[in-house]
């Protein structure tokens, strides 16, 4: 016994001594993966975001694209070398730096990168480097640390692929003349700057870029700066041409922009600025970039005044792609646009596309420096960069066109839209947690209607209660503090706080704690007013009452609420605050009298009333509507309509506030209405209610498409007002929906004078899309083939657009599958256009389950192979479900979602939740509504 207790004492001990040394090995390890800091154990390249412990200060950067195939492989490639100097802040033995998608060539020690020290150091010697793909990054290993003052530089050269991905440095192609034609171009933003050149692509990295371009005589380039040197030279036998260009201002990566093209330009001058407008040599000679070149300058001094600081740069290039996938990017110098968003032809261009232009342009311009100027520090707070350049873009195009009336605008295309995605209780707050966005995916999310359109709202409410001037103060003085630099969003609140202070505005509470109950929670509330007692109360408006909202707010949704308001016409002067749940107002205890809130929209929220003053603002629009204000009668419908989705409001009180629309001519309230009639639309037009509802709003289009056509002298002259342009466009769209003979012969007769005379189109460019959809939809394959013809030789890019979305009209399941496949296939549409074909199908009565199937079964296809670059995969799923409303679609949907699960949706995960949401506040909808609503439009329709 004695010698098995030996044995089992020494057992022990080699136990204890093993656990010891593992224990030491591991806690080694940690040390050397945490940087000694204790805590999370993963390591450093692991992570998505960068340590910070080195920034840099500027990059040279070669770069030379292949616009012929490499011969070997058949890829466009192009070849760059690259230096960044970065200054050491804490000492580290570990280099970061992201890297997508490039092949380095090894240096003369077998490394991918070389590292130099500055000065009379040397710098350590480089142990090991690796590319970690998941989080994209070029790890560096030293042998010893680096040292916290001092200045290094890495030096690479690498190879990337000029794919037709349309992200980083890209291919886009074009045929002129016979000719295909290939633009390097690129699209750094938020992300695609490391598939580019190595570097430390964050937001709050800002450096400052010295571009060189080497490209094929015959073709210019340009970057951010002025070119500023230009000169031949030879490499292997082969003679190029090499621009280099002016140092850029210190900016973040995101807005490096970098074309090689044979574009042809226009310019002029503002001022001390250059103004240059690039495009296709035939759309420039054609005069197609005109428009843009005119409006660019006023705009650029309306904001030089605007901010009160001057325009940044010597130079504005604006540059119009066949190929890219935003709107728009607001590059710092060189913009970069879509065609159908920079070039105007008054020939076959609408004025829809001319305020595109100009309300665009605006928005880019805009963030020269509310953006570039002064950039946020990382992408969760998105919404402050886009919403402001959205709300002020109605600015600075109200005051190029000040005939437009643009300003109002706003209220339609992004309050309205912002409210139905807002109102979902997958909807999200403003701004998230820093640490909650990282994955590229998670980034390019935040790029979404929130951020846009309701960022553009409380930043109007905010501007209205403020007032304008106290507003441009405080903006302008966070310009000037911050120029070159990062900020967080209360950095914003704070300049203006001390803007309210030395204008002494009253206010409820301070600009901070007013702001951050709109931006830290989601939704809005519902402002319910009794006008019997006064009181006035406030509730977060849901679309389905029903559903649990499992978002924790700080503020218990509960918000503070600027009302201006007016009774019986006059419009009180005051802001009344509600900051309680619930308060009194005996101001709007009104008897005889109507009350309306929220007076031209100017606040984030809708609003509601007793039944009385309903029937009193009911009776005033049955007498004098105009009377009540313009934007607040489109208010009145959408309010009333979505009051009566959440089940605030019975479906027939809001469907009356269509009733005296056969009065009205203006375009707000008509659009308004139409908007939410869609709705009705797409829950019912497979249902018996399709035919009486088409007929109700037939008998009250008719007065408004007789009063169009005796303005225009019988469709011959343009309405004189931008708004009564787009009325007029309602008009004969509803019409001929909605099968007024007249107006459907009257677009088949305009129709077939152009096929019978393909060089003359008679139609009016305002009058094309509304014409083109209905003689589609009501043609056959004659119709459909001619339509595709002309959208194959279409030049202009406007023209081109509207005849892509005529296509998904026809009623033909056949034409509509053929034009679904095609969509697959880039030779026959470009994939920046795939999406919108798509849905465009899916918004066909005819065409919704087919695109469904569509999509259903080529998701794998697309998500893989087409990539985020070139899809919009969060409009796709918004798009083709937005008719769903049974139980069986339901359950397709559902099944669907667990199909891809595994796969994840990317940058359609939020989208995915919405349309389920969606989908089950539908089909509640329909139970509740659908007997109520056939009784209503037949009873007004006489059936």
């Amino acid at each position: 016994m004695g010698k098995r207790c030996k044995v089992s004492w020494l057992c022990v001990l080699c136990v204890v001594l093993a656990l010891v040394s593992v224990a030491t090995i591991v806690t080694l390890w940690t040390i050397a993966l945490t940087g000694g800091k204790g805590g999370n154990v993963t390591a450093a390249w692991d992570r998505y975001r960068l340590p910070g412990v080195l920034v840099p200060e500027f990059y040279n950067i070669t770069l030379w694209p292949r616009l012929t195939p490499n011969p070997n492989s058949s890829l466009y490639i192009f070849t760059g070398w690259s230096t960044v100097q970065f200054e050491c802040l804490e000492s580290t033995d570990l280099i970061l730096i992201h890297s997508n998608k490039l092949n380095y060539t090894k240096m003369e020690d077998g490394h991918s990168i070389r590292l130099i020290a500055q000065g009379d150091v040397s710098a350590p010697i480089i142990k090991s480097t690796w590319l970690q793909l998941q989080t994209q990054y070029l790890v560096i290993q030293l042998k010893s640390r680096l040292t916290p003052g001092q200045k290094y530089q890495l030096y690479a050269k690498f190879t990337g692929e000029l794919a037709d991905d349309l992200a980083g440095f890209y291919r886009s192609e074009y045929e002129e003349d016979g000719v295909r034609k290939i633009v390097a171009t690129s699209q750094m933003h938020p992300t695609n700057a490391r598939k580019t050149f190595p570097c430390f692509d964050e937001p709050a990295m800002k450096a400052v870029f010295h571009i060189t371009l080497i490209h094929p005589p015959g073709t210019i380039a340009l970057s951010n700066g002025m070119e500023m040197d230009h000169a031949a030279i030879t490499v292997d036998g082969q003679v190029l041409l090499q621009t280099k260009f002016e140092a850029t201002k210190k900016m973040s990566t995101y807005l490096l922009a970098i074309i090689v093209s044979d574009y042809a330009h226009l310019n002029t001058t503002q001022g001390n600025i250059q103004i240059r407008i690039w495009a296709r040599r035939k759309v420039i000679e054609q005069g197609q970039g005109n428009y843009a070149l005119n409006v660019t300058g006023p705009i650029l001094d309306f904001f030089q005044s605007y901010y009160n600081i001057s325009y940044p740069l010597r130079k504005s290039d604006q540059i119009a792609l066949p190929d890219f996938y935003f709107g728009a990017m607001e590059n710092w110098g060189l913009i970069t646009y879509r065609e159908t968003n920079l070039l105007y032809d008054p020939d076959n261009s609408s004025n829809s596309n001319k305020e595109t232009t100009a309300t665009i342009i605006a928005h880019e311009l805009a963030h020269m420096w509310f953006g570039n100027l002064v950039t946020l520090r990382w992408w969760n707070e998105v919404w402050l960069n886009e919403g402001f350049a959205s709300y002020v873009s109605y600015l600075g195009a109200d005051y190029a066109e000040p005939d437009w009336n643009v300003k109002d605008l706003i209220v339609l295309d992004d309050v309205h839209k912002v409210f139905a995605v807002d109102a979902l209780t997958s909807s999200h707050p403003l701004t998230s947690k820093e640490d909650s966005i990282f994955l590229p995916g998670q980034i390019l999310e935040q790029f979404d209607t929130i951020s846009y359109s309701k960022g553009a709202a409380v930043l109007r409410m905010m501007s209205d209660f403020l007032s304008e001037s106290v507003f441009k103060q405080g903006l302008s003085s966070y310009l000037r503090y911050f120029s070159y630099g990062n900020t967080v969003g209360n950095d914003l609140w704070k300049h203006l706080q001390m803007a309210v202070k030395d204008n002494n505005v009253s206010l409820p509470h301070q600009v901070d704690t007013i702001m951050n109950h709109w931006v830290h929670q989601m939704g809005f509330p519902v402002v319910t007013i009794d006008t019997s007692t006064g009181k006035i109360s406030q509730k977060h408006f849901l679309l389905d009452p029903e559903l649990n909202v499992t978002v924790q707010s700080p503020y218990n949704y509960q918000w503070v609420i600027p009302v201006r308001w007016m009774k019986d016409g006059n419009v009180r002067e005051d802001i009344w605050w509600l900051s309680k749940k619930e308060d009194l107002n005996v101001d709007m205890r009104t008897g005889p009298s109507w009350v309306l809130a929220n007076i031209n929209v100017t606040g984030y929220y809708r609003v509601n009333y007793d039944l009385g003053n309903w029937e009193r603002l009911f009776s005033q629009l049955s007498t004098d509507h105009q009377v009540i204000p313009l934007i607040n009668r489109a208010q009145l419908v959408d309010d009333s309509f979505n009051l009566a989705r959440a089940q605030l409001l019975p479906t027939a009180v809001a469907l009356r506030t269509t009733t005296y629309l056969s009065k009205e001519t203006e375009y707000m309230p008509w659009q308004s209405a139409l908007n939410n009639l869609h709705y009705f639309d797409l829950m019912l037009d497979r249902t018996e209610v399709y035919e009486p509802m088409q007929e109700y709003i037939r008998k009250q289009v008719t007065p408004l498409f007789l009063y169009f056509r005796n303005m225009t002298s019988n469709w011959t002259k343009v309405p004189e007002k931008h708004t009564d342009q787009y009325n007029q466009v309602n008009a004969l769209r509803t019409a001929c929906r909605t099968g007024l003979t007249e107006c459907q012969k009257l677009t088949r007769t305009w129709f077939q004078q152009w096929m019978d005379d393909p060089e003359h189109n008679p139609i009016h460019p305002n009058l094309r899309s509304a014409t083109y959809c209905s003689a589609v939809a009501a043609g056959g394959e004659a119709e459909w083939n001619f339509t595709w013809s002309q959208f194959k030789m279409a030049t202009v890019a406007s023209e081109a657009s509207k005849l892509m979305s005529a296509l998904a009209c026809s009623t033909s399941m056949q034409l509509l599958d053929r034009y679904l496949k095609y969509t697959l296939n880039p030779t026959m549409i470009r994939k920046q256009d795939a999406t919108s074909i798509i849905t465009a199908v899916a918004s066909n009565r005819a065409g919704q389950s087919l695109a469904w199937d569509f999509v259903r079964d080529n998701w794998e296809y697309m998500f893989t192979e087409y990539g985020v670059g070139s899809f919009s995969f969060a409009s796709l799923i918004s798009g083709v479900t937005a008719r769903f409303s049974t139980s069986e679609e339901l359950q397709q949907l559902t099944d669907f979602v667990k199909n891809h699960e595994t796969a994840g949706f990317g940058s359609a995960a939020l989208a995915v939740d919405q349309a389920l949401e969606r989908t089950e506040a539908n089909i509640k909808w329909v139970q509740l509504n659908k007997q109520e609503v056939l009784h209503w439009f037949s009873s007004q329709t006489g059936n």
